[in-house]
């Protein structure tokens, strides 16, 4: 099995993944309909690329996981529309850092929800990536910050903590059949939400964001997530755990670089906090497993 050929195609989904919030801000859309749609395309995309290598879509596996793909999938939808909010309330960089905080919400969390024995040497890291989140946020220049930004994309982090926890929970199914799933359910999680809040809105679409909203479906979504669990189902876990913060630090270059977002010095030393943090805590996580 050609390794390199396989991390290029996880790194790939990464960074596409890091573009994401680069995009919501051009789409003249309420955030949580471009979410929606994200989530349906997205579906209809990997059932397309099942039917095109002649996988059939194992229904007895989705019924054994039911009810951890259903809360897997409520949670998905929620995460977007936090995260998707979260990039309007404040700068790129600031919701991508703080819905990255979600490893350190579940090595808090791990020993009373997973049973996980608490590793102390880990809680540093933890500290790390609240005091970067306070850096970040801003709060220290006025009292305010971007304080909605930093609690959207904090409630998205604890959405993704809760994913994570499911897909402990999910054993025995393919990956593709667990991810179409999962976004569809996340658009129709999405759908009551997006017509209670936009009641009487009517739909003004622009050549823009439809181009837009459909490449976040079918690029950022479908063929991302087909070049993601191709690489995650071959590659060393911890490879796959340091390689997926390539996405908040392209998130934090695409913020500054494209949108001209500022970012003082504390700022950029609330982003390597949280980066580094997540890094050091699975490395010590993948010392702990060599040394078993």
């Amino acid at each position: 099995m050609n390794l390199a050929k396989e991390r290029l195609k996880y790194v790939t989904a990464v960074i596409i993944y890091g573009t994401i919030g680069l995009f919501i801000r051009s789409v003249s859309l309420p955030s949580e309909f471009v979410a929606m749609c994200r989530g349906t395309v997205g579906a209809i995309f990997i059932i397309l690329y099942q039917r095109s290598r002649n996988q059939k879509i194992d229904f007895s596996s989705i019924r054994k996981n039911l009810k951890w793909l259903i809360v897997s999938g409520i949670c998905l939808g929620l995460n977007w529309v936090f995260l998707f909010a979260a990039y309007m309330e404040t700068t790129v960089a600031v919701a991508s850092l703080c819905n990255y905080t979600a490893p350190m919400i579940v090595i808090i969390i791990a020993p009373v929800v997973l049973r996980e024995k608490l590793e102390l040497r880990k809680l540093p890291c933890a500290l790390a990536a609240f005091v970067g989140i306070i850096l970040v946020s801003g709060v220290r220049k006025n009292g305010t910050g971007s304080i909605p930004g930093v609690l959207l994309g904090l409630a998205a982090a604890v959405c993704f903590v809760i994913i994570v926890i499911c897909n402990r929970k999910i054993k025995d199914i393919c990956a593709y059949d667990k991810a179409w799933f999962q976004l569809a359910l996340s658009s129709v999680t999405i759908l009551p939400y997006f017509l209670i809040k936009n009641h009487g809105f009517s739909l003004e679409w622009d050549v823009k964001s439809l181009l837009i909203v459909l490449m976040l479906g079918i690029f950022h979504t479908g063929f991302a997530y087909c070049l993601y669990f191709s690489g995650m189902g071959t590659l060393p876990v911890q490879t796959v755990a340091i390689l997926g913060y390539l996405e908040p630090v392209v998130s934090v270059l695409c913020s500054v670089i494209f949108l001209r977002e500022y970012m003082d010095i504390f700022g950029w030393i609330g982003a390597v906090l949280i980066i580094g943090a997540a890094v050091v805590s699975e490395l010590l996580g993948g010392k702990k497993a060599a040394n078993r």
